[in-house]
């Protein structure tokens, strides 16, 4: 399963990842450096407080889509 990052207002998204067996932990830049993708609302472009933030994880936009949706979209990302 997947690590995945997601923003704290995100709350459906982050149970229903843990629902589904991904580890998930709270988008922060000090977190979100080691995880597979992160799951961001899409209502704040600066979502880790800094504006130069890179990372190598996939970024899922939820803005739009339901938790089952995004649970979906990160299965897909990361089938094994």
């Amino acid at each position: 399963m997947a690590r995945v990052a997601v923003e704290d207002t995100l709350t459906n998204v982050k149970q229903a990842l843990q629902k589904d067996g991904h580890e998930v932990v709270s988008l922060e830049a000090d977190q979100s450096q080691d995880c597979d993708c992160c799951c961001i609302s899409g209502q704040n472009q600066n979502v880790m407080g800094m504006s130069d933030t890179t990372t190598q994880a996939t970024i899922i936009n939820c803005d739009g889509k339901n938790a089952n949706e995004v649970v979906q979209e990160v299965n897909e990302l990361f089938r094994t």
